[in-house]
């Protein structure tokens, strides 16, 4: 199966009290795909209304699926917004211009 790069954006509808107690669980949930390579890059969006989760996966029913399990989801706190793309070029020190952020 080809795989395809897809950008997640989450826009939160709860205030960030609410987000800030879901915290840890969606940590754990990023991390859990971060180690089945799924999760390229993620983070808060800024100013703090949000966050973008840079995934890869076969289709965009797998993305579905994917976000299906997040805890902002789950909770209600969190909206999704799903952009596939073709990435066209790319850095080889892609994970050292990360490290340097």
């Amino acid at each position: 199966m080809s795989k395809q790069l897809y950008i997640i954006q989450l826009t939160y509808i709860k205030d960030l009290e609410v987000i800030d107690r879901l915290m840890k669980i969606h940590v754990a949930y990023l991390k859990k795909y971060y180690k089945l390579n799924k999760f390229i890059v993620s983070g808060r969006q800024v100013p703090r209304k949000g966050g973008i989760i840079l995934c890869c996966a076969g289709t965009i029913k797998e993305v579905k699926s994917i976000i299906a399990e997040d805890p902002f989801l789950i909770q209600g706190a969190a909206k999704y917004k799903i952009i596939p793309f073709l990435s066209g070029m790319y850095s080889k020190n892609f994970g050292e211009v990360l490290i340097d952020l």
